[in-house]
């Protein structure tokens, strides 16, 4: 028996060109790969406050790439027999990509630049700021020292000019008081602060004159011998102190405070007499005032 013919066997041989169409795109495709990590290399030196802006870009370039591969793909599957139009796409979109990196390349450079500048002027301006503030604390310090140097000064001179403070008893409570002789000596009792001081200077007149609460008229003035004869008012009552001294503590009550009021005359010339009255820091009326 003749066997049948046997049907003659076609090997279709694959379109011309592909195998080394592939090779293309996924050389573009590392390529792009390759530009993508030279990028993050890059973005990956820049400081920690620019990393957004870095990640961003990262970002958009990546999603460019997956976009092409993606593309690329559907591309190659749907028209293997368009291999022209493939690689004319494949091609624009190499030179497209090229162009790209190297914009992102010189943009990234200049952004490192831009940020090395910016944090050496921060860091000129910080070590500007640094020296100013060493500067003013240096100077704090100096003056500090001086005014304590003055301040230790100043107290020195207190306590001297207060050691050679006069000293008179009182002739109502036999309390032993300190008298100021000139304004130096009576500045010195008013930074004790443990009195008020009040000044005077008061004439020869019919008219008393007033001092702080209490009313004083000079009715006689012997400069020759230094003293005095002077009425004073208070709580409406009027006791007069005569031939009194200079730098003599003259004491009286008030109904203002349990402590007594001291007038001290420390000069007199002719119908005239000049001193101060010093008068009890805490003015509580006196019982039964």
């Amino acid at each position: 028996m003749s066997s049948a013919p046997q049907q003659p066997t076609y090997i279709i041989p694959p379109p011309s060109g592909a195998n080394w169409k592939t090779p293309v795109v996924i050389g573009v495709l590392v390529l792009l790969a390759a530009a993508n990590i030279f990028l993050y290399v890059q973005m990956d030196r820049m400081k920690t406050d620019n990393r957004n802006e870095f990640a961003k870009l990262s970002a958009d370039l990546n999603g460019t790439i997956e976009k092409l591969r993606i593309d690329s793909s559907a591309e190659v599957q749907r028209s293997r027999r368009n291999v022209e139009d493939l690689e004319r796409r494949l091609a624009a979109q190499r030179r497209a990509a090229e162009l790209a990196v190297g914009q992102a390349k010189i943009d990234a450079q200049q952004k490192v630049q831009q940020l090395q500048d910016k944090v050496a002027q921060e860091q000129a301006a910080q070590q500007a700021a640094i020296t100013q503030v060493k500067q003013a604390a240096d100077t704090n310090t100096q003056q500090i020292s001086s005014v304590s140097t003055d301040l230790g000064n100043t107290k020195s001179q207190l306590e001297q000019t207060v050691a050679n403070l006069k000293r008179a008893t009182g002739e109502l409570d036999n309390h032993t008081s300190l008298i100021a002789t000139n304004a130096k000596e009576l500045q010195a009792l008013r930074e004790l602060g443990e009195r008020n001081y009040t000044e005077f200077n008061i004439t020869k007149s019919k008219q008393a004159s007033r001092v702080a609460d209490v009313m004083v008229a000079l009715k006689k003035a012997d400069p020759k011998h230094n003293r005095f004869t002077i009425a004073i008012t208070a709580d409406d009552k009027t006791v007069e102190k005569k031939d009194r001294n200079i730098n003599e503590p003259i004491q009286f009550y008030t109904s203002k405070a349990h402590q007594p009021y001291e007038i001290v005359v420390n000069s007199v010339s002719k119908d005239r007499i000049s001193g101060y009255l010093s008068t009890p820091k805490v003015q509580t009326p006196r019982a039964g005032s």
